[in-house]
């Protein structure tokens, strides 16, 4: 497995090993072990997994609130999307910025998004599935978000936006001025 920390503290892409012959691969995808000597210590609760029929379907900029907060093990299953994470950590030198990637399920990178992020992802292929890991429990009442389209997140999303497929809660989401910082952040020591 291959760890490589983002242009964000605490974002980190995880490429697991994979094993090919004339069958197919094999590749473990996550080990609480080698996670936990990487520096990820979550202990993941739930996993989710959508499928996205059509290109350009955008799900996000989606996160839970506290005590409810998650953090996130994203990968595609098949297909492929353009991922990102959003800091909305208060006080953190990079609240406001993102970091993106591309997820491929030829490639099987994942992306691991700490406590404090938004997450969103917009689909590029037809029928990706994507799969992830919560280390927090699903809360309606905790579940809030921030728009895709915020001119202040500046997120160049690889899909004109008429051509984008949303869900109605989606398309009503805040800016991120209207939303107080959930999150505290905690300088690295």
């Amino acid at each position: 497995m291959i760890v490589e920390p983002c242009s964000i503290e605490g974002v980190r892409i995880v490429t697991p090993k994979r094993f090919a012959d004339a069958r197919g691969h094999f590749a473990e995808t996550y080990s609480k072990r080698a996670f936990g000597e990487a520096g990820i210590g979550d202990e993941f609760v739930q996993d989710n997994q959508s499928l996205s029929r059509a290109p350009g379907t955008l799900r996000g900029l989606h996160f839970q609130i506290p005590p409810f907060a998650q953090a996130k093990l994203v990968r595609a299953l098949r297909g492929s999307a353009y991922d990102v994470a959003v800091d909305l950590r208060a006080g953190s030198p990079s609240f406001g910025r993102h970091v993106a990637c591309v997820l491929s399920s030829e490639t099987g990178n994942q992306i691991y998004i700490p406590v404090g992020f938004a997450h969103g992802f917009l689909t590029l292929e037809p029928d990706t599935e994507i799969f992830y890991k919560a280390s927090q429990f699903y809360s309606p009442e905790h579940d809030k978000g921030i728009a895709w389209d915020d001119p202040d997140l500046a997120i160049p999303w690889p899909r004109a936006p008429a051509a984008t497929a949303l869900s109605a809660k989606d398309r009503h989401l805040p800016r991120l001025r209207e939303v107080v910082a959930p999150f505290a952040y905690a300088a690295p020591r």
